[in-house]
C-alpha cells in the first residue's frame, strides 16, 4: 500500500509543451521528410489544434532553411523559398522571371503568382550584374547538379542607379535527391554572399555549404556537414564579374565535394569500425531478454576477465 501511495501520477504536458515538442520534430526532419514526420506526429498527438499550430509555425522555417523549390501555377516558372527571396511571410520573389509566388507553406505549393512591383526589383544597373551572374550560375549548376536549382537575389543596394554605390548579391544553390523507396535521401545547399564594393574595387565573397544525407534501412544514419568559405576578386564589368564569381564558387564546391568523397571512402575501415558495438570477451551477445538469472557482480567480473 505504501508503495502504491508513493507512486505519483504521470504529469500531463501542457498545450505549449506539446506544441514545442511537435515543432522540434518537424524542424529536425531530414531533407524531404517533413511530411512523413508530420503524418506520424499528427497520429501520435491526437490533437488537431496542437498539430495545426505547430505546423503553421514550423513549416515556414523548415521550407526556408531547406530552400525548397516550388513550381508556380500555369508553368510560370519555379521559385526557391528562402529568406533571401522573402517579401512577406507567404510571398517569395523569383528574380529570374520578375514574379512573386504566393506560397502555402504547410502544403508546400504555390497557390498563386503575381508580377513583382517595381520597388521589389533591383534597378537596371544592378539587374545587369544580377542577370549576368544568374546566367553563369545556371550554367554551372546544370553541369554539376542533377535536378539542381539556383537563384541570384539582390539583398542590399538594389536602388543603385549607376556606379558609385555598394550593393550585395546572394547566390543560392540547392539540390536534392530523394529516394525513400531505397531508404535514402540527401540534399546540397549553398549560399554565397557577394559584396560589391565600388570604392575599393573589390568583391568580397563568403560562402556557406550544408550537405545532408539520411539512410534509414534497418538503422538511422544521418550526415549533416557544414563548411564556410571566404574569397575575393576584383570589381570588373558585369560579365567579367559573373565569370570570376562562378569560377570561385565552382572551385570551392568541387574541392569540398572531393574532400567529402575522400573522407567517406575511409568510413568502412575507420569510422564505422570505431562506431560498431564490439562483442564482450565471451564472444557472445548479452541476453537482455533473460537477465534475472544472472548475478550482476559475477557477470561484470566475467566480462572484464576478473573471474577465477
Amino acid at each position: 500500500m505504501a508503495d502504491e501511495e508513493d507512486e505519483s501520477p504521470e504529469t500531463e504536458l501542457s498545450y505549449d509543451q506539446k506544441k514545442e515538442i511537435a515543432k522540434w520534430f518537424l524542424l529536425n526532419a531530414p531533407a524531404g521528410e517533413i511530411n512523413y514526420v508530420a503524418k506520424d506526429l499528427k497520429a501520435v498527438l491526437s490533437d488537431e489544434e496542437v498539430y495545426n499550430e505547430a505546423a503553421m509555425e514550423a513549416f515556414p522555417v523548415y521550407n526556408k532553411s531547406h530552400m525548397i523549390c516550388l513550381e508556380m501555377p500555369n508553368r510560370a516558372g519555379d521559385v526557391i523559398v528562402s529568406s533571401y527571396s522573402e517579401i512577406t511571410e507567404n510571398e517569395y520573389l523569383d528574380p529570374r522571371t520578375a514574379q512573386v509566388a504566393i506560397v502555402d507553406h504547410v502544403k508546400q505549393i504555390c497557390t498563386n503568382v503575381r508580377p513583382a512591383d517595381d520597388e521589389e526589383l533591383p534597378s537596371s544597373y544592378i539587374e545587369e550584374f544580377r542577370c549576368a551572374l544568374d546566367a553563369e550560375i545556371q550554367r554551372y549548376v546544370g553541369e554539376s547538379y542533377p535536378k539542381g536549382v539556383s537563384a541570384v537575389n539582390c539583398v542590399k543596394g538594389k536602388d543603385a542607379d549607376g556606379p558609385g554605390t555598394d550593393f550585395e548579391l546572394v547566390v543560392i544553390i540547392a539540390a536534392m535527391k530523394l529516394s525513400p523507396q531505397n531508404f535514402c535521401n540527401g540534399s546540397w545547399r549553398s549560399v554565397w554572399n557577394i559584396d560589391f564594393q565600388e570604392e575599393s574595387q573589390v568583391l568580397d565573397i563568403k560562402g556557406k555549404l550544408q550537405v545532408g544525407a539520411h539512410y534509414f534501412e534497418e538503422g538511422n544514419v544521418e550526415l549533416d556537414a557544414k563548411k564556410e568559405f571566404q574569397d575575393s576578386t576584383i570589381f570588373q564589368s558585369a560579365d567579367d564579374c559573373a565569370i570570376a564569381i562562378a569560377n570561385i564558387i565552382r572551385h570551392h564546391e568541387t574541392e569540398y565535394l572531393a574532400a567529402l568523397e575522400v573522407a567517406y571512402s575511409k568510413l568502412p575501415d575507420n569510422t564505422f569500425k570505431d562506431l560498431r558495438r564490439k562483442l564482450p570477451v565471451t564472444r557472445t551477445l548479452f541476453p537482455w531478454q533473460n537477465t534475472l538469472q544472472f548475478s550482476l557482480t559475477r557477470e561484470v567480473e566475467k566480462e572484464l576477465g576478473l573471474g577465477k
